[in-house]
């Protein structure tokens, strides 16, 4: 019994550390390239090497760091044809997750998703973009939780963190955010009219209009970082 409590705090630590990393990547405190210097984040963090590194290893896992030789852990970078193929089976998927949620999803569950929609609001228009990340989050949860289709929810929640990558580069940045909003706005009216083939096309939508915001910026930082490499 005590092994396995030593476990469980191990386990625990070992995703508060993964969390606390995840964060500082999909907020952008750790820009994509830049080292993740474990000398830096064990005094930051409080923590021993030993599980920093098991917890980077997690991170490799998903993709959102890298392990390069002589260097270390680096911050995963995404390229504009991997964002291209990200945004484009959100399109697909969140479009037809929204069209069965709109069908499926108790009047409580709906009731929920226009709640949380309300509060992104909120936080998007006080400029609380880790909040505005995190109540995106809540609100997909929500979505792709009663939509009664499992492999859907569990594509795009393998994509989660590098989907928040590109959420934080886009969704407060002033040429998105308003139009952002008014999305999720008319995406909730249709998801509480159960009007499926609307939420769909709004759900799709919002996507498209996203990846056009994400995928310049993106173009803009990798081609700002190739002048000053």
């Amino acid at each position: 019994m005590v092994v396995r409590g030593i476990t469980l705090q191990a386990d625990t630590l070992r995703r508060q550390i993964e969390n606390a990393v995840r964060d500082g990547i999909t907020s952008g405190r750790y820009a994509p390239g830049s080292r993740l210097v474990e000398r830096e984040l064990c005094e930051e963090l409080g923590v021993s090497r030993t599980s920093l590194r098991e917890a980077l290893r997690k991170l490799e896992a998903e993709k959102l760091v890298e392990i390069v030789p002589h260097k270390g852990p680096v911050v995963a970078s995404i390229s504009l044809e991997e964002a291209r193929e990200i945004y484009a089976l959100r399109e697909l998927l969140e479009g037809f997750a929204a069209q069965e949620f709109a069908t499926r999803g108790t009047d409580v569950d709906l009731n929920a998703f226009g709640r949380e929609a309300a509060v992104l609001r909120a936080h998007a228009l006080a400029g609380e973009t880790a909040e505005v990340l995190e109540a995106k989050s809540r609100l997909y949860s929500i979505m792709l939780g009663r939509c009664g289709n499992t492999l859907v929810r569990e594509v795009l929640q393998s994509l989660f963190s590098r989907i928040n990558i590109l959420r934080a580069t886009s969704l407060m940045h002033p040429e998105r955010i308003s139009q952002s909003l008014a999305e999720i706005d008319a995406l909730t009216k249709a998801l509480q009219a159960r009007d499926a083939d609307t939420a769909r096309i709004y759900a799709s939508q919002h996507v498209k209009n996203a990846s056009v915001v994400a995928l310049k910026l993106l173009g803009e930082q990798q081609q700002a970082a190739l002048v000053e490499g």
